[in-house]
Formats: C-alpha cells, structure tokens, sequence
C-alpha cells in the first residue's frame, strides 16, 4: 500500500479488503449464489443504466458527471447524514463524495430500486475502506 498514492488510490471506485477465506467455508456443502444469477443481476443493471442515459454520451454510471450525479444520485436526509459523518470522520475527499454516489446508484441498479436508499449509501461509503486505513 506504501506504493500507492492517495490520490491515485482516491481514483478508484471501489476499494475492498479481502481476508483469507476460512478452511470450514472452502469445504462447506452449501453453494452460493451461481456466477449466472449474478451476471442476469449485472445485466439487468446495465440496461437500466442505458435507459437512464439515452441521449447522453455515456452508457454506465461509472461515467457521470457532476451534473448528472446530482441529477441520478439524490439522496434522503438520513444518507446526507451518513455521508457527512464518512467524510468528516475518515476524512474524505471530494473526488471520494462523486465515487460514493456512483458506486450507491450502481447498488439501487443492482437491486431494481429507482431511487438510492441509505443502505446504498452506507455500503458505497464501505467501499472505499482503504481511503483512510492506510493514510490515517
């Protein structure tokens, strides 16, 4: 991590530690979710992302600008709080605020919801973990 700079790592969207998984979860009978409902998820996500942009010059929301997070991306009381208790706290930057946004707008995708919800809000502000545990 000594390697990465903070600006650069405040780049990237989504930043998640992966522990080692543990032998009982390896050898465990139970399957998880199939690699196919994830991808009829992703794809269902995407062409809600296309319809949202039609007319624009992008097609995910990866792409959006500051004027279409603010159009895309409202958000209730309660996750403007949790947002600004996450930027306060941990310190983060503006470039983090935008990535929070698109990253929650990718989740309510992910789950068919037409507006963003706390819980998008505070699992985009998980995501970006390694913001501040390495440079605090």
């Amino acid at each position: 991590m000594s390697k990465i700079s903070g600006p650069l790592l405040d780049r990237i969207d989504i930043h998640i530690d992966v522990p080692a998984v543990k032998f009982k979860d390896l050898a465990s009978e139970t399957l998880g979710e199939t690699s196919a409902a994830i991808r009829e998820r992703v794809v269902r996500a995407r062409a809600i992302q296309l319809e949202r942009f039609a007319g624009e010059k992008i097609f995910c929301n990866a792409q959006m600008t500051p004027r279409l997070i603010r159009k895309h991306c409202v958000i209730d009381s309660a996750s403007k709080a949790l947002l600004e208790n996450a930027i306060t706290r941990l310190g983060l930057s503006a470039r983090a605020y935008d990535r929070i946004l698109k990253v929650s707008r990718t989740l309510a995708d992910m789950e068919g919801k037409p507006s963003l919800e706390s819980d998008h809000v505070s699992e985009g502000i998980q995501y970006r973990t390694l913001d501040r545990t390495f440079w605090a």
